[in-house]
């Protein structure tokens, strides 16, 4: 029986080279989360599908891949890493070192419409902070977000932030607090809808008076202090607890750490769908494509932890969407050069030999040069040359009666040696 080999729509396999350039992006934003202190966690891909739902909300469950198991347990692939941190968080509060400062990269899922760097399996790289609530840790989450990107060299980014807690007041002020979640995630579509479709659906929910000033707040633009002023006074003119916090963040920025200011804006449509953001939230897009989406969200999630435990565990974060800023990289012409492991080839002239050669290799990989051995003679050492360019090597090492051949696969050029020795020396200071 033939079955033709398929995979699923949103799901996709990863040749080689890209997995090698997506594990390189990885690795600068593992660099990035330890240079802050950041610690590595793990959870299982799987969950009880009470753990996963039990605040997810209405858009979140039509998305989540859920089904019984062969125990008949109910059961859910996770589709963030977020909602399985505060199970984590509570089942192991006890030997944690609070403030916990925690990183996870994992694939989730979700069951969504496939576009340009968005897919049904992908991975998410996310930075957390839990058992604090203060701006010193709203900050270094911002800080994080910057510091990171910055590393994987995306060129000039836009952090946009806003405060949950002051568009919440606002919308008590309306007296259409009881409709906020529908409120907060019709806001949250506005860039990929538009204005007309928002207001129309806000006008359903609210009516035509109060979507018009839903949207009058979430349009306010300006300056960082100027936007602020603004929203405050149309949320009651309070110096309330979501004010200090962003005044006080704007003033970490400008102050005291000297972050450009046109990095960083306070822009009162951000309000991320899912609602257990209570506090600050966070949106990033890249200036040469911010169509493409934020790159990097999240934001405080004060109450998250409640539901699996009896403390009141704060909490405040962020993730990349690894998948779709590569894509971004490339639609803005930023993808990387070539990449590969394999940084040197042994030729095999003789499969008898195999010994001999990955004795070379050896002392290449001792002195910290990936290389690879080829196991399989060819009639031809032309094959072996486009062999090894085919795998991305800059060399390719011909042994043979005690003559050592290294050829420069860049510039076709071939330079003999009387030992291994000097061939790594060779290598290792790029004189060929």
């Amino acid at each position: 029986m033939f079955i033709e080999p398929k995979v699923l729509k949103g799901f996709r396999d990863s040749l080689p080279e890209p997995e090698i350039e997506k594990r390189g992006f990885v690795e600068r934003i593992e660099s990035s989360f330890r240079s802050f202190g950041f610690v590595p966690i793990d959870t299982p891909a799987l969950e009880y599908a009470e753990i996963l739902l039990g605040k997810g909300g209405g858009e979140t469950e039509k998305q989540v891949y859920r089904f019984t198991d062969n125990g008949g347990r109910d059961v859910a692939l996770r589709f963030d890493l977020t909602v399985p941190f505060a199970r984590f968080v509570a089942e192991h509060y006890a030997s944690l070192p609070m403030p916990f400062k925690r990183y996870h990269i994992a694939k989730v899922w979700r069951g969504e419409n496939t576009q340009r760097g968005r897919y049904r399996e992908f991975t998410q790289c996310d930075f957390d902070i839990v058992g604090i609530n203060n701006a010193a840790s709203d900050f270094e989450i911002l800080l994080m977000i910057n510091a990171t990107l910055a590393a994987l060299d995306v060129g000039g980014v836009t952090i946009r932030l806003n405060h949950r807690g002051l568009f919440n007041k606002f919308l008590t002020r309306l007296k259409v607090q009881e409709k906020s979640v529908e409120i907060l995630r019709l806001v949250d579509k506005l860039a990929k809808v538009g204005r007309s479709a928002v207001l129309r659906g806000l006008t359903e929910i609210v009516g035509d008076g109060s979507a018009k000033k839903i949207l009058d707040f979430i349009e306010s633009k300006g300056g960082f202090e100027d936007v602020l002023a603004k929203v405050t006074e149309m949320a009651g003119g309070e110096a309330a607890v979501p004010v200090q916090r962003l005044a006080l963040l704007y003033k970490f920025m400008r102050d005291d750490v000297g972050v450009a200011s046109n990095s960083f804006v306070l822009d009162p449509s951000i309000t991320r769908g899912l609602d257990y953001y209570t506090g600050v939230v966070y949106e990033t897009f890249l200036n040469e494509l911010p169509e493409i989406g934020s790159v990097c969200s999240g934001g405080r999630y004060d109450n998250l932890a409640g539901l699996y435990s009896k403390e009141s565990v704060s909490g405040v974060g962020a993730s990349i969407g690894l998948d779709r800023l590569i894509a971004a990289m490339e639609a803005i012409g930023k993808a990387r050069t070539r990449s590969s492991y394999t940084q040197v080839a042994v030729a095999c002239l003789d499969e008898e030999k195999a010994g001999v050669y990955q004795g070379i290799a050896r002392k290449f990989r001792d002195a910290g040069v990936n290389c690879e051995v080829f196991l399989e003679k060819a009639d031809k050492p032309a094959k072996q040359y486009m062999l090894a360019d085919k795998k991305g090597a800059a060399w390719i090492v011909f042994y043979d009666n005690g003559v050592y051949t290294l050829r420069n696969l860049k510039k076709r050029e071939n330079k003999e040696f009387a030992s291994v020795e000097e061939v790594v020396k060779a290598v290792s200071q790029r004189c060929v």
